[in-house]
């Protein structure tokens, strides 16, 4: 890809816009809500006044509002909350796969990170960008300015899937990496072995970092919508197989099913997000959708 007008075109501003709109609530409670500081005082911006009632720390007392009215008021604080993330983007070849629709599982995944980097540049959350292969390629440190953005859009539009992936390693350089408790937000159709994955999923948890899963897939492969006889290729080897496709559907889609839902699974049992889903999927949608549903869960 030559430029990253592919990503922003009209369309995809006008899905982002209407996603702003619909979610700025829900992003300023899932980012924020979940990231508040139990801690009143500590990392704390002023935020409003109240009457003084019996318990308070004197040390809250306005004294100038006190001067003013005759009345003691004491300041209420609210916790800083602005969390540090981390787009984390797979660049395997089988990323690049479509069979019918019009973007890439890649090209669809930089639609769900840029969508995610506008919110929370939006909310003033500086947000960075890591792609990887076989291990971590390019990085771009974490800032909340309006051109962070551009310059995500900027450094994906240039790359192309092309090599083989080691998701599991890539994501333990990433933990060693992060210095602070950061969201990561990891883009991948994780068509590698999952014990490995999983337990650097794991790792960046017990490190105290929040981690949501986009887990992406071609509409094809979680459909299969082949018959007769078809030649599938593996996507990192380029093996070959032909196969009766008719007979082999209701396997391949019984083993899709155990593979999601081991995933499924131990990321609930880590405290992962795990978000599947397809390129016939409105990105816009699937990701408002998400968002409502994490924020009902706090």
């Amino acid at each position: 890809m030559s430029s990253a007008n592919k990503y922003l075109r009209p369309e995809v501003i006008r899905q982002i816009g209407r996603l702003d709109l619909r979610a700025q609530f829900i992003v300023k409670g899932y980012l924020q809500g979940i990231h508040a500081s139990p801690y009143h005082g500590f990392s704390v911006e002023f935020s409003e006044h109240r009457k003084y009632t019996k318990g308070d720390d004197l040390k809250d007392i306005d004294w100038r509002v006190y001067a003013k009215t005759d009345k003691y008021y004491v300041k209420k604080f609210e916790a800083e909350t602005n969390i540090t993330g981390y787009l984390a983007m797979d660049l395997s070849r089988s990323m690049a796969y479509t069979y019918r629709q019009e973007l890439t599982k890649f090209e669809y995944a930089i639609c769900l990170a840029a969508a995610m980097c506008y919110l929370m540049i939006h909310q003033q959350d500086p947000v960075g960008l890591v792609t990887f292969d076989r291990s971590i390629r390019d990085s771009l440190s974490p800032k909340s300015k309006r051109t962070q953005l551009g310059h995500v859009l900027s450094l994906l539009s240039r790359l192309e899937p092309v090599g083989e992936t080691d998701i599991a390693h890539s994501l333990n350089q990433l933990a060693a990496m992060l210095r602070h408790k950061s969201l990561v937000m990891l883009y991948s159709d994780l068509l590698t072995e999952p014990e490995p994955v999983i337990k650097a999923l794991r790792r960046l948890r017990h490190g105290g970092h929040d981690v949501i899963l986009f887990h992406i897939l071609d509409e094809a492969e979680v459909v299969f919508p082949f018959d007769g006889m078809v030649e599938l290729e593996e996507p990192e080897s380029s093996n070959r197989l032909q196969v009766d496709a008719t007979g082999f559907r209701q396997d391949y889609l019984a083993a899709l099913g155990e593979f999601q839902e081991l995933y499924r699974h131990e990321c609930h049992q880590s405290g992962v997000d795990y978000v599947p889903l397809d390129t016939s999927m409105a990105f816009d949608k699937a990701l408002t959708e998400y968002l409502v549903q994490r924020k009902a869960r706090f």
